[in-house]
């Protein structure tokens, strides 16, 4: 008897834990969704461009000597197809180049133009405004826990990638 009610309350318990942790995915997803939303409507209204295009030149920022295509499509987690179609529409904006990969005559790298960066510091700057907007109604100290919090389930995640 004692044995079935063990059984029973783990059940419940493991239950429950699957429960909460789905509840608590589907919270942090409907988060970053509304996010998401908003960010991508306010860059269509005040820059006439896509959240797609605003990534990949934040991809070349951090990376002034170019990305490879490839790297930019497994960076972005988007097709080679969807990267060449972005890249296209901004180079032919200008704000974009391709150049010769020079370990690698066959590929090309793409780099932010003068042109690209400029526009790129400007949008940047409007986003992380719009972030901290949006997220003005936490407290330093709970955006802090919820760092470490999500930090430490990335690692837990990316550990769980390596075995």
């Amino acid at each position: 008897m004692q044995e079935e009610e063990e059984n029973l309350d783990l059940s419940s318990r493991l239950t429950q834990d699957h429960h909460q942790s789905l509840k608590l995915w589907l919270r942090m997803l409907s988060c970053t969704v509304k996010i998401e939303n908003e960010i991508r409507s306010r860059l269509r209204a005040s820059f006439g461009i896509t959240l797609p295009r605003f990534d990949l030149m934040a991809q070349l920022e951090r990376y002034p000597q170019g990305l490879r295509m490839g790297e930019l499509s497994k960076r972005m987690m988007v097709t080679g197809g969807n990267i060449t179609g972005i890249t296209d529409q901004l180079e032919q904006e200008k704000l974009v180049v391709r150049v010769p990969d020079p370990k690698d005559g066959r590929a090309y790298s793409v780099k932010l133009t003068p042109a690209g960066r400029k526009a790129f510091a400007t949008m940047a700057a409007e986003h992380e405004g719009w972030i901290a907007e949006l997220l003005q109604d936490l407290s330093s100290t709970d955006k802090g826990k919820m760092i470490e919090l999500l930090s430490q389930m990335k690692q837990h995640l990316n550990a769980s990638d390596e075995k």
